[in-house]
């Protein structure tokens, strides 16, 4: 069967696309105007393929707009009503990793040309770009996965009753249209049936929702202009969500006005940052994971009681500086066995360890077993410092590698945990990608995948696992499991207003 069918308006615009095509595409020549695209559409409606593509160009709507730049849509509108197109997002990523610039917004089509005032017109219902065949071409979809990507041939400044306008704006949107055939031919590939499995537990644990939910209520009772001392959580969406409503991200405490109130991040930070805050009189919330608290608390311990302290955990990582900041003139840092044999420690028999709490288990294990041998008397923490949802998390991830074709872990690329469950992922014999969101899957990714396992990061909402999961639902997904391997009840108690000033 057909994977993909590609209508194209013009003659012009089939000469783009059709090089990039591969075997299992059908391009097909739609014709000018509403009246053709409508037949155009029956016939597609009729032709077996998993997913249909509309290619052209089209006139800007917003000015910022130019020349040659793509559009996706993520809405079709016409005289007869809306389609949605919940793959944009997919489409448009895997556009702009080609080197194009692409928009995504509501496309509006029309029964004539536009220029003038009606752009405006337009433009102020809140679409981005017109032409006159995507809404009636729609139909052609049938309930298959729809993309509709046009590229900008005139603008508001520069119509096409201008000759120049109309030969540079031509050139520039024929070459856009070239390139983003190639990425379309991938996504009908990648779209048709497949099964999904949900790894269980997976996205936020209780010491991110704590930390968010410290950050909201600062928000609310102090209004914009709370300060946060680095990422609240390793998760660039949550991040750009409350700078939205008000918070203000800085590295550092002397970027923060003597006076202001200042929020901790859940990775922990050392005496001499909480040191530098009393010092410029901030009103001090903090957000600190108690896991990690554990672990300073621990640090503290074997520091009074002599010992040199072994930290199994990432350079630079910034629950690693807290912690090395707890007694620094007793921390080691070690991330693997070859700097366990490295070590070198005046006093062997007063020795011990504790780790990162976002690590990998089983290559934390063997760390740890590795300084056993180096150390036979070595000490370590009462009770393991890999917080609780960090292993589930890899546990629930080992069961999906077993079973699917293809893993997909979201969170950030600057999130040890959401990175370390790729790892373990791809240990236990799955091919696994890291995503921020659904704009990060590659279409090619899918097409030879009839599983794909998706999970998320302990500082990944799991908003974003919905709408990786409505993306893959768009694509053609339809059945969806779940795979639980444990369930979780922890849950963290956070500050009321009498326990938030630090002392």
């Amino acid at each position: 069967m057909t994977a993909l069918i590609l209508l194209a308006p013009l003659r012009i615009e089939a000469r783009a696309v059709a090089p990039a095509l591969g075997a299992g595409s059908t391009l097909q020549r739609a014709g000018m105007g509403p009246k053709r695209a409508r037949a155009a559409a029956a016939r597609a409606a009729r032709t077996a393929a998993d997913a249909v593509a509309v290619a052209g160009f089209c006139g800007a709507l917003d000015p910022a707009l130019q020349p040659g730049d793509l559009v996706v849509a993520t809405e079709v509108r016409g005289p007869a009503g809306t389609v949605a197109c919940p793959t944009a997002a997919l489409l448009a990523g895997a556009l702009r990793r080609r080197g194009l610039t692409v928009h995504e917004g509501p496309v509006v089509s029309t029964t004539r040309l536009v220029r003038g005032d009606e752009r405006a017109r337009l433009a102020a219902t809140g679409a981005i770009a017109c032409d006159m065949e995507s809404a009636w071409l729609a139909d052609g979809a049938a309930g298959r996965p729809l993309a509709v990507v046009r590229a900008v041939v005139d603008t508001p400044t520069r119509e096409l009753h201008e000759p120049l306008a109309l030969v540079t704006g031509a050139r520039s949107a024929f070459r856009s249209l070239r390139t983003a055939a190639a990425v379309l031919d991938a996504w009908g590939r990648a779209a048709g049936p497949r099964t999904v499995a949900l790894a269980s537990p997976r996205a936020s644990c209780a010491g991110v929702e704590r930390a968010v939910e410290i950050v909201e209520q600062a928000l609310h009772h102090h209004g914009p202009g709370v300060y946060v001392r680095k990422q609240i959580v390793h998760n660039a969406h949550v991040v750009a969500d409350l700078e939205r409503r008000g918070a203000v991200f800085v590295e550092e405490v002397d970027e923060v006005p003597a006076g202001a109130t200042l929020v901790f991040s859940a990775h922990g930070v050392s005496p001499a940052v909480r040191a530098a805050a009393a010092a410029r009189d901030l009103n001090v919330i903090d957000a600190t994971c108690p896991l990690v608290s554990k672990v300073h608390a621990e640090a503290r311990r074997f520091s009074r009681d002599g010992y040199t302290i072994v930290l199994v955990g990432h350079e630079g990582h910034e629950e690693v500086d807290g912690t090395v900041g707890e007694a620094p003139a007793s921390m080691r840092i070690v991330a693997d066995d070859s700097d366990v044999q490295a070590l070198e420690i005046d006093d062997p028999d007063r020795v011990a360890y504790l780790t990162q709490t976002t690590l990998a288990v089983d290559e934390t294990d063997d760390v740890i077993a590795a300084l056993r041998t180096r150390f036979p008397r070595i000490n370590g923490p009462r009770t393991s410092d890999i917080c609780y949802a960090t292993q589930n998390r890899q546990d629930a991830v080992k069961a999906l590698a077993a079973t699917t074709d293809l893993v997909l872990v979201v969170g950030s690329p600057n999130s040890s945990n959401s990175r370390r469950l790729v790892e373990v992922a791809v240990r236990h014999g799955a091919v696994a990608h890291l995503i921020d969101d659904e704009a990060a899957i590659e279409p090619e990714w899918l097409a030879s995948a009839g599983t794909v396992g998706l999970t998320a990061g302990a500082s990944a909402p799991e908003a974003l696992v919905q709408r990786v999961l409505g993306a893959l639902r768009a694509m053609g997904a339809d059945e969806v499991v779940e795979r639980p391997t444990t369930h979780e009840t922890v849950r963290f108690k956070v500050p009321g207003p009498a326990e938030r000033r630090e002392t």
